[in-house]
């Protein structure tokens, strides 16, 4: 045996398991998983908030024009029977029928109620002021920019333009003369006066527009006493009450949308999804609503 043969090292025995190679770790596997973490909840996010966008500037008035048609089927109803309100009523009662040609507004119910939720449904009378047609000022707000924005272009109103409301009492005819904003109340001394108010801005409105308008002709009689209003009632009010409702529909949807996942992976994916996306839906409908009555009742 030569010297070179010795050097050489022993074989491995005849049929001795191979040890396995270990693949390294790919470098910054966690940290990439994390980037992805992030990267998604960013994405879903701002798909959640482009939705929100999208409500509140298209799906909000298809809503609104869903209440107005409702309202003023029911309006129309009472006007013929005259049963329709002439004093204090429940919240997002259609009270009146409001045309305002210069806007090109026609046959816009006017619902009970100023607040974020009963500005949704259409323009608002404030329930602590008179009815249009009654004796005094009479207070009607109206949204600038979502829910249908009927009061959209308020402030172009001119002296001499006309306003007409019908309510059960009888149709009226006011005549602007007037206006002003949050900082600059309308001072006018007319006894029997109506008032328009809405945000001022397309964005989110930090001031209101007013528009004034005396009544043609004599008033009809005062209804009941008026209620006095709540803090929702002012302008540029927002509803505070609806942040718990937010987060039990946000909490929900998690719910849902997890749901929706764990049925995947033990049931037919396809199936999964067609049955809980009716029920998605509707929570995140239900967040979009409850997330816009946090934003000024004009807006």
């Amino acid at each position: 045996m030569t010297a070179t043969a010795l050097e050489r090292p022993s074989s491995a025995p005849a049929g001795a398991a191979t040890a396995p190679e270990v693949a390294p770790a790919p470098p910054g596997g966690p940290a990439r998983r994390r980037l992805a973490a992030v990267a998604w909840s960013v994405t879903l996010a701002a798909v959640l908030l482009l939705g929100f966008v999208g409500y509140l500037f298209a799906l909000s008035g298809l809503q609104e024009a869903r209440h107005q048609s409702t309202a003023y089927a029911t309006l129309r109803d009472q006007l013929g029977k005259a049963t329709a309100p002439t004093g204090p009523t429940t919240d997002g009662a259609p009270l009146a029928v409001l045309d305002i040609p210069a806007l090109g507004l026609h046959q816009a119910v006017v619902v009970e109620g100023t607040g974020g939720r009963d500005l949704m449904r259409g323009p608002g009378h404030r329930r602590d002021t008179v009815l249009p047609g009654q004796p005094g000022v009479a207070v009607l707000f109206g949204r600038s920019t979502a829910f249908g924005a009927p009061f959209a272009g308020l402030a172009g109103l001119r002296d001499g333009d006309g306003i007409d409301v019908t309510t059960g009492q009888g149709s009226f005819h006011y005549t602007v003369n007037t206006s002003g904003d949050g900082d600059h109340p309308i001072t006018d001394t007319a006894p029997n006066r109506l008032v328009l108010v809405t945000g001022d801005s397309d964005w989110i409105p930090t001031n209101t527009v007013l528009i004034g308008a005396r009544l043609d002709g004599d008033p009809q009689p005062l209804g009941a006493r008026r209620p006095a209003a709540a803090p929702t009632d002012k302008a540029l009010a927002a509803d505070k009450g609806a942040l718990s409702a937010l987060q039990l529909c946000s909490l929900a949807l998690l719910l849902a949308v997890v749901g929706a996942g764990v049925a995947a992976r033990h049931w037919r994916r396809g199936a999964s999804y067609l049955c809980f996306a009716p029920v998605v839906a509707a929570l995140l409908w239900a967040v979009y609503e409850n997330a816009a009555a946090l934003l000024p009742n004009v807006y």
